[in-house]
This record gives C-alpha cells, sequence and structure tokens, in this order.
C-alpha cells in the first residue's frame, strides 16, 4: 500500500525489525489493503457516525494522535474503530471466508494497531475486544508411505528437469521442510558428511534438518547434471534448486511440478507440496518418534501445534489395536 505511510512503516518495521520475509510482509500488507478498501466503500458501516473528526471520543475507539500529515487512508485506519473492525469480520464471513483465513487476517489487523499504539499514532487498540472466531478442528491430510513412495519414484532420472523434481520430493519428504524453506535452499546448507540440511525457517529462525542418505543419493544425481549448466550466463550457482533458467525456483513452480506428477501417478489431485510434510510428521510419529523430537524437526514454536498429527496416529493404533486384539477378532467372529 505505497498510498498509506503508516503501513510502509509498519511493512518495514516487520521486515527489518522483526525480521520477517519480504513474502511474510506482503502478506500482511495484502490483508491490510483489503481491510482498506473496505473503510474506503464504506460496506457494512465499517466507519460509525460518530468517527467523523479525529480525537472523537467513543467506547471501544482509539483515538488518533498527530494525524495531520497522514493521507486519506491513513485517517481511515486511525478512525477505524471496535464496531467497524466487527463489521469488517461480518463482511469477510459474508463472502465465505473461512475461519482460519478470518483468523488470520484479524491477527494481522492486532498486530498492526498494537504497532500503531506502540508508535503513539494510537492511544488504544480497538481491535484488543474483538475474539478471534473459533477454529474448526481439521486434521491435516496424509499419504500412506506405499503412495508417498509412488510419487517419489514417479519423476525420471535421465535428464536433468527429472533429476531435480525427484531430488525436490526426496527432500519435502526426508526432511519434513516446508515448501519456502525448500526453495530458500542454498548449494552450500547441504551437509553431505553430516547428513543434515541447514534450513531457515519462518521469522529467520535456523535449524538443523537430519536427512537420509538415500534422499542426499538422489541429490547428487541431481547436482550432476546442475554444474553442467552452472557453466551458462546468469546461472545463480549458490542456488540449490534452480528453474531452467537458473534462477530460484518459486514455491508456485515446486506446486505445479507436483501436480503433474500427482497426475502420472494417479494420485489424490488435492494433495499439496505441505501434504509431504504432514505425511513426514504421521510416519515419524507412527514409528516411534517421540512428539517433542518431531516439533523440533519440523521447526514448530509451540509443542501444541505439533500435536495435531497424534490424533492421526491415535487413529493409526486403534486401527491396529483392532485388527489385532484377540478379544476385538474375538468378538468379530462372535454371533452377538
Amino acid at each position: 500500500m505505497e498510498d498509506s505511510v503508516i503501513v510502509q512503516e509498519f511493512l518495514s518495521y516487520l521486515k527489518f525489525e522483526k525480521r520477517f520475509s519480504e513474502h511474510t510482509a506482503k502478506c500482511y500488507g495484502a490483508d491490510l489493503s483489503q481491510f482498506a478498501q473496505f473503510l474506503t466503500d464504506g460496506s457494512g458501516g465499517a466507519l460509525s457516525d460518530a468517527a467523523v473528526s479525529l480525537g472523537g471520543q467513543q467506547t471501544g475507539q482509539a483515538t488518533a494522535v498527530a494525524t495531520q500529515t497522514s493521507p486519506k487512508v491513513d485517517q481511515l485506519f486511525l478512525l477505524a474503530d471496535v464496531n467497524s473492525v466487527r463489521a469488517y469480520l461480518a463482511f469477510l464471513n459474508e463472502q465465505q471466508y473461512s475461519k482460519a483465513t478470518i483468523a488470520r487476517k484479524l491477527a494481522t489487523l492486532r498486530s498492526f494497531y498494537k504497532f500503531l499504539v506502540k508508535r503513539n499514532r494510537l492511544t488504544a487498540n480497538p481491535v484488543m475486544a474483538v475474539r478471534t472466531p473459533k477454529q474448526d478442528k481439521k486434521l491435516p491430510h496424509f499419504l500412506e508411505y506405499e503412495e508417498v513412495k509412488k510419487l517419489l519414484e514417479t519423476p525420471p532420472t535421465d535428464n536433468w528437469l527429472g533429476a531435480r523434481d525427484r531430488a525436490i520430493l526426496e527432500t519435502l519428504y526426508s526432511t519434513g521442510i516446508r515448501v519456502s524453506e525448500l526453495v530458500g535452499l542454498n548449494m552450500d546448507d547441504i551437509d553431505f558428511l553430516g547428513e543434515v540440511v541447514h534450513v531457515r525457517g519462518k521469522g529467520k529462525k535456523e535449524r538443523i534438518a537430519p536427512i537420509s542418505s538415500s534422499a542426499l543419493q538422489v541429490i547428487q544425481h541431481y547436482m550432476e547434471f546442475r554444474n553442467k549448466r552452472a557453466q551458462s550466463s546468469n546461472f545463480d550457482s549458490k542456488v540449490l534448486f534452480v528453474n531452467k533458467h537458473g534462477k530460484r525456483l518459486s514455491t508456485r513452480s515446486v506446486r505445479r511440478k507436483m501436480d503433474k506428477y500427482l497426475k502420472i501417478a494417479g494420485l489424490d489431485p488435492s494433495i499439496s507440496p505441505h501434504t509431504l510434510r504432514h505425511s513426514f510428521a504421521t510416519h515419524m510419529l507412527n514409528n516411534g518418534a517421540d512428539l517433542r523430537s518431531v516439533q523440533e524437526l519440523l521447526g514448530h514454536q509451540s509443542l501444541s501445534t505439533t500435536q495435531v498429527y497424534t490424533h492421526l496416529t491415535t487413529r493409526k493404533l486403534k486401527e491396529v489395536y483392532q485388527n489385532a486384539h484377540p478379544r476385538e477378532t474375538e468378538r468379530d467372529d462372535s454371533q452377538w
């Protein structure tokens, strides 16, 4: 939002002080742009009649401070009160946004207005009195190992693009890293001797992710193709996974490649690259890994984020129990 001084200040704060990624900052900017459009259009009574002048006092309304130099859109932001925010959430609900998306957009507003209070642009945060919508509990989708194996073996390995795609899929499943983390990998992030990957995660946090020897062999095979092409001009020699022009792959490109191989393998087309991360976590827990270790491997800040996978493993354990316990199998054979 180039027409908003305070939004630009906020995005700079996210990037340079909070060290958020460029992508994350853009997402915050997009959310604020949508809220500004809502306020500008006046949809759903976005601005209350009482908020017609700066400095007006009203219950639940943030009082603007020093706004003489602010453009019109900034005045709208500063005049927004708790009713404005609630009307915006109602509007998003009418537009059939998911509860998760609405919660994320509300979190953006909460952070933005907290920043404005901190910088003395406002005396109160109008979002503090607004509750986050209760989320629907959705279990992450995962693939059975045989499905994963089928997908991983789909890309051809006799050409450099196929070898690259095989290496991408192997790396995602072997390490459980996010797609954004995968495309951010550089050549020197792969430690072949230590069998680990140096990962830069959310919030610029770095961690070490173990990687299997089989995945490293696939990466090595791809690198043999890649290094031959690295002699060409404009090739980014530091980047691990490059496109056909020698530049860093985008997350969207990885999704397109995934869609291609899902179709070839005859697997569910709704599967995403993130499904391999879910599959990694689920398979690790099913095979005896403890929750804390999986939390570290996934780079989750909170254990509660990782605990969602225990629901999947509990279901699997119940299936094993029902198929193996003598009293369960005996009950199936009874005349009851």
